[in-house]
């Protein structure tokens, strides 16, 4: 999982890091509204944690861009030191999952953040056996049933596979990628996503004549796609 933090206030941004850092969230720094809207346009995030009073662009602002451009939008977390109950309205009518007044203690915080994941996300819990579409992936053998047939995977390959299905439709960055399946490793090559691709898409026959189409996002990453059929 991947969280982007947006807060003018260093401090505020450190605490809230290394809460997520404790529990094992990939997470990056975003200093006002305008650098994460930025970040958002390149980049993947499975939750967003924003601030209201932010330089540039508000948290409202941010709330009702993603809203309105990004599809899915990830689910989003006001985290302010606002607590009128108005503003908890308007904030929610925006377009956020959840408020969270500060200051708030770290095991709530965390918590308020797993139960968002968990309504965005159900399909997140781990299991041996996962089904998505199509396919089917077993994490012991890293074995996908894809149209009626067993297909071996190497593990990289295989994580790989597994991110692209159950994020059907939804653009992932290069970045989100290499955070999911190497880590962020920072001195891969970029043909090594790149190959990794490749053999997905051909191993599992990820093109139009089975459906399906494996897709270069110009400028950002890649994603699978179900394609309609033609009665």
């Amino acid at each position: 999982m991947r969280i982007a933090i947006a807060d003018d206030q260093s401090e505020m941004r450190e605490f809230v890091r290394n809460i997520l850092q404790q529990a094992e969230y990939a997470c990056a720094e975003f200093a006002n509204g305008r650098q994460i809207v930025r970040a958002l346009k390149m980049e993947t995030f499975d939750l967003l944690l924003l601030d209201w009073n932010m330089p540039e662009q508000s948290g409202i602002d941010v709330i009702r861009w993603a809203r309105s451009n990004l599809d899915p939008c990830p689910p989003i977390i006001i985290m302010t030191s606002r607590t009128d109950s108005n503003d908890i309205v308007l904030a929610l009518e925006a377009g956020a999952d959840d408020y969270i007044v500060k200051p708030e203690k770290e095991d709530v915080i965390l918590a308020r953040i797993r139960s968002t994941l968990r309504r965005a996300m159900p399909q997140a819990v781990a299991a041996r056996i996962q089904t998505y579409g199509d396919f089917t992936f077993d994490r012991s053998t890293n074995t996908v049933v894809a149209f009626g047939e067993a297909v071996a995977l190497r593990p990289k390959e295989f994580t790989l596979a597994e991110l692209f299905a159950k994020n059907s439709h939804r653009p992932l960055s290069r970045g989100y990628i290499l955070q999911a399946v190497w880590n962020s490793v920072a001195d891969l090559p970029t043909r090594t996503l790149d190959m990794h691709v490749s053999r997905v898409r051909t191993k599992l026959k990820l093109n139009p004549e089975n459906g399906y189409r494996l897709q270069t996002v110009f400028g950002y990453g890649y994603r699978l796609e179900k394609l309609q059929q033609i009665e």
